[in-house]
């Protein structure tokens, strides 16, 4: 058993080295650029009537500011990446991050959405207008949210990680972080290739905004789930469990925005990530005064 964990140490810190998280933080950003000019030509391409594009995302095509939407999709991809190194340290860590992802997204959105604005008559009146007001608007919430958040985490007492029941529990936090890696990065490819098949074939497809990341967050659901069972070995503590749990059901609500529409996605963002900070913030009235508690 003791070698079956050194494997995992191993296997996790050579795919989570710091050297290879410098390069593919490279590769991101240079991909990014280049997507980003890419996607930039296309949408001239298309103002000059030189290209027949397909027509499942014109939203998209219309006006430069869209070209943003590329490189924040392979920025958040990245940021996956850095999700799975986070996932063994805490699970207060592991949230923290599915916040900040969730919150690139609604950024993501907003700026393929601001182009879309209609600005003519009664503008206010709009559906698509108050859309994206509300995401606005939604998007600072959150934000402050995920500040909170933040704020309440570092209040959490850390144990030394010299303790061989923690590093038990680290280790078999690794083994779950590097086979989702492995079954990340093949539905990423996956779900890659479907869609430009899709694109080329005019099929429909779903919405590009929750593509690929309503797999992810359901994946990381069960990895949670999982993780979870796992800390039943590692701790009886009511509260830690509790506090566990409701992460879950944060995440749960995250993943459920993906399936909804209009005003909703925006709610069950928000309920969710309000959900876990006043979770973290009941744990931390309970627990702050012992001093042996882990994060």
């Amino acid at each position: 058993m003791t070698s079956f964990y050194s494997f995992f140490n191993q296997l996790f810190g050579a795919v989570f080295a710091p050297k290879v998280q410098k390069a593919i933080e490279k590769i991101i950003l240079l991909l990014a650029a280049l997507g980003f000019l890419i996607h930039l030509g296309l949408i001239f391409l298309k103002s000059q009537g030189t290209m027949i594009f397909s027509p499942l995302y014109p939203e998209l095509l219309n006006d430069p500011i869209s070209a943003i939407y590329t490189p924040f999709s392979l920025i958040l991809i990245y940021e996956i990446y850095l999700l799975l190194f986070y996932l063994p340290r805490s699970f207060t860590s592991c949230v923290s991050k599915q916040f900040e992802i969730i919150s690139l997204i609604v950024i993501r959105k907003i700026f393929k959405d601001i182009p879309q604005m209609n600005l003519s008559g009664a503008w206010y009146y709009d559906t698509h207008n108050l859309e994206l007001a509300v995401d606005l608007l939604g998007f600072l919430i959150l934000f402050l949210l995920i500040f909170l958040f933040n704020l309440s985490k570092q209040r959490l007492p850390k144990r030394p990680v010299e303790d061989p029941i923690l590093l038990r529990f680290i280790s078999s936090k690794k083994i779950v972080s590097v086979m989702l890696f492995a079954v990340l990065s093949i539905m990423s490819i996956g779900t890659f290739g479907e869609w430009v098949l899709d694109v080329l074939n005019q099929q429909i497809v779903p919405k590009i905004d929750g593509l690929f990341f309503n797999q992810f967050f359901t994946l990381l659901i069960l990895a949670d789930v999982v993780i979870l069972l796992i800390s039943f070995r590692y701790t009886e503590e009511y509260s830690k469990l509790i506090r566990n749990t409701g992460f879950i059901i944060a995440t749960i609500l995250i993943r459920l925005s993906f399936s909804a529409d209009g005003f909703l996605t925006m709610i069950l963002i928000l309920t969710g990530v309000s959900f876990a900070l006043l979770i973290l913030k009941i744990y931390n009235a309970m627990e702050h005064p012992k001093m042996g508690s882990t994060a």
